[in-house]
């Protein structure tokens, strides 16, 4: 089958690997519809690792990811707990947690501590055409959520994450840092949770202006300091909740500048240099509450509904869409942010 490998740095290769054998206990044969690409990836795409997770050998890329069952193995039962079919269309959740450990007894997957994950290494992702994949992490989607939505239901999770974390309240002010898909994501979700006003510092403008058509009040950091803008646009008092969905930098400390003494930050981009830097003191003499988010917590079944019920469509994040084949260019155009990319799209 064909696979996009990562050999290192901006090195990624279309190559011929073998095809997944037979599905075992509790597994299922995928055959891969479409995957986009992530901001995660990217990491991998231009340094070769993801924090300290470092690329050793060749590794498949690819964890956001929508797909159709060939075949299942015995006792094949899907997300939602019932017997996996044959022929479904499924939303794929790339995070396998073990089910045993300390973390995941006590309700917290997300932080397993032998948890396997789709495209970092060393498991291989979704960048190719068969897979297999525990079925219980498959979640089964009708005709009215396409391929590629299917796909954008684990951004999605992400984001439902993220702002189950932030506690947003009815009427509460929220800034939310960084308008790539994740937080245009989180920008329609705390709107749907009753936040208002919104405020998105962006410094693509492209982004930035996609972030005022749907509904949040633009920041351009070209302009003018964003923390200053938005301490003016709230008369000094800052705001209740600020995001950081950006490549952490500079945006984690503007983050702290800018929520009200008592609010509420939540980190949820993964800084390039791996650093988390911020002013100490302004930090604790607001006596901020600092959250940092990782990856989802079951959010599937409800990203699927919030689609399924009209309220979000995730459709319009996809810019660009390249065949498999081309998986490097595409990684190159997203690295690159050129032609007004916010989403990128792989047909597997």
């Amino acid at each position: 089958m064909l696979a996009a490998r990562l050999h290192g740095p901006a090195d990624l290769r279309i190559e011929h690997v073998p095809r997944p054998g037979k599905p075992g206990h509790g597994q299922a044969l995928l055959r891969v519809r479409v995957t986009t690409i992530c901001g995660s990836d990217l990491h991998s795409y231009l340094e070769g690792r993801i924090g300290e997770t470092t690329v050793h050998t060749p590794l498949i890329l690819g964890h956001e990811f929508s797909a159709a069952v060939e075949t299942v193995g015995p006792d094949a039962l899907d997300g939602f707990s019932r017997p996996l079919r044959r022929g479904a269309r499924v939303a794929v959740d790339p995070a396998q947690p073990c089910e045993r450990c300390d973390m995941c007894e006590a309700g917290n997957p997300n932080l397993c501590r032998n948890i396997r994950f789709c495209g970092v290494y060393p498991d291989n992702g979704s960048l190719c055409q068969w897979i297999l994949m525990p079925a219980r992490c498959c979640f089964p989607v009708g005709n009215g959520i396409d391929d590629e939505t299917a796909a954008l239901l684990e951004p999605l999770g992400v984001a439902i994450h993220a702002v189950d974390l932030a506690k947003v309240r009815l009427g509460q002010s929220v800034a939310i840092i960084g308008a790539g898909p994740i937080g245009l994501l989180i920008l329609k979700l705390v709107q749907l949770a009753g936040a208002g006003p919104v405020y998105v510092s962006e410094k693509l403008p492209w982004r930035l202006e996609l972030a005022g058509k749907w509904g949040g009040v633009p920041i351009d950091p070209h302009k003018s300091d964003p923390v200053r803008q938005i301490m003016d646009l709230t008369h000094g008092a800052g705001v209740d909740v600020a995001i950081e969905a950006a490549w952490g930098g500079d945006a984690i400390d503007q983050a702290a500048q800018i929520v009200r003494p008592g609010g509420r930050v939540v980190l949820v981009g993964i800084p390039r240099d791996d650093r988390l830097e911020l002013t100490h003191s302004v930090a604790r003499r607001k006596g901020l509450t600092i959250v940092l988010s990782r990856r989802m917590k079951r959010c599937y079944p409800r990203a699927i509904q919030l689609v399924e019920s009209g309220r979000l469509k995730l459709g319009d994040l996809i810019t660009h869409r390249f065949p498999l084949k081309q998986a490097a260019d595409a990684f190159r155009l997203n690295a690159e942010y050129g032609d007004h990319v916010v989403k990128v799209l792989i047909q597997c």
